[in-house]
């Protein structure tokens, strides 16, 4: 899928900034029916994307990410506050900051009737792109579809669709690439090259936002990730720091003899800490908050005890559980 990487030119208004995207204050506010009346999509998003990483950006159906997307890509026109993108403001230059940002949607919008190439010669025009500037084949063999370039669309497979949509987005040179569930409804196969595909475009010093559903996706990707809900920002901070607020560790521990219950005197050493057992046969797993007790504490505890242990690991908390956390507390 790779090929000689791509070269870059961008514009900025402000070269200084480290954040590829500032939002402040940003508000929409729907009209609604009579019935209905007002519906409030954004409640005073403020949001900081550094750039150079991939930032992924979660919420619920429904919880303002696309209407987020839209205010960047200029789809939607936001009621109040401030964005701005690769350090141009998005009133005072809307055109500038909509060339420094590519935005790769969900649906599959591409012209049955045009071939690859043709449809990123069509995009790049639209964008202004002189001829002698555009980059269609290299940027086709960057996606890994130079043997189609001349295909029709409607030949292409559901993968190289999607690679298609990307191609769509970079025919401007962009800083920014936001993609909007990228591999929703595709295999596991095509998920992984997808992944591949993003991670050589962020090696490139492409700023990525991401939105997904699938939170090991993000979990994988992202270096910081915004969570949203019901149109308001609950958290927004790195990914590895989010992952050390679940605040608990699970020790699973492979007994030498499958056993009934734990002896007695292994569960008098842990009891009065925050922590659950489970055990069947020769497993116990121990769930506790890594603020009250160690997992060193754990095992010097039970050292003293008749329990048998010929194994030990662990298990950490990942993204789902912070993710249904943070949305349930809300």
């Amino acid at each position: 899928m790779t090929s000689t990487p791509l070269s870059f030119t961008w514009q900025s208004t402000d070269t200084n900034t480290e954040m590829a995207i500032t939002a402040r204050n940003v508000i929409k506010t729907y009209k609604g029916s009579s019935a209905t009346g007002p519906k409030q999509a954004l409640s005073g998003i403020d949001l900081n994307v550094p750039k150079g990483g991939i930032f992924g950006l979660l919420g619920p159906n429904g919880a303002g990410k696309s209407t987020f997307i839209n205010i960047l890509g200029g789809t939607v026109v936001k009621t109040s506050g401030t964005v701005t993108v690769w350090g141009t403001d998005l009133d005072q230059d809307p055109r500038q900051a909509r060339a420094n940002i590519g935005i790769v949607p969900q649906e599959l919008n591409i012209d049955a009737f045009f071939t690859p190439r043709e449809t990123l010669e069509m995009m790049a025009g639209m964008f202004g792109v002189p001829e002698n500037e555009r980059r269609s084949d290299e940027i086709l063999a960057e996606v890994g579809l130079t043997d189609q370039a001349h295909a029709y669309a409607r030949t292409l497979s559901g993968g190289m669709r999607r690679r298609l949509l990307v191609a769509k987005a970079m025919v401007h040179q962009p800083p920014i690439l936001v993609l909007d569930e990228p591999t929703a409804g595709v295999d596991v196969t095509l998920r992984q090259k997808l992944w591949q595909l993003i991670r050589e475009l962020n090696d490139q010093g492409v700023t990525i936002i991401l939105t997904t559903h699938y939170l090991e996706e993000a979990e994988a990707l992202c270096d910081r990730i915004a969570i949203i809900n019901h149109g308001q920002l609950i958290t927004e901070a790195a990914t590895t720091d989010l992952l050390a607020r679940a605040g608990h560790k699970t020790l699973v521990l492979t007994l030498a003899d499958a056993i009934d219950d734990l002896p007695q005197p292994a569960k008098t050493a842990l009891d009065g800490y925050d922590l659950t057992i489970d055990h069947h046969g020769d497993t116990t797993r121990i769930t506790f908050a890594t603020s009250t007790i160690s997992t060193g504490d754990i095992l010097q505890k039970l050292a003293d005890t008749p329990l048998q242990i010929k194994d030990i690991s662990t298990e950490e908390p990942n993204l789902e559980d912070v993710f249904l956390s943070l949305t349930q507390d809300q």
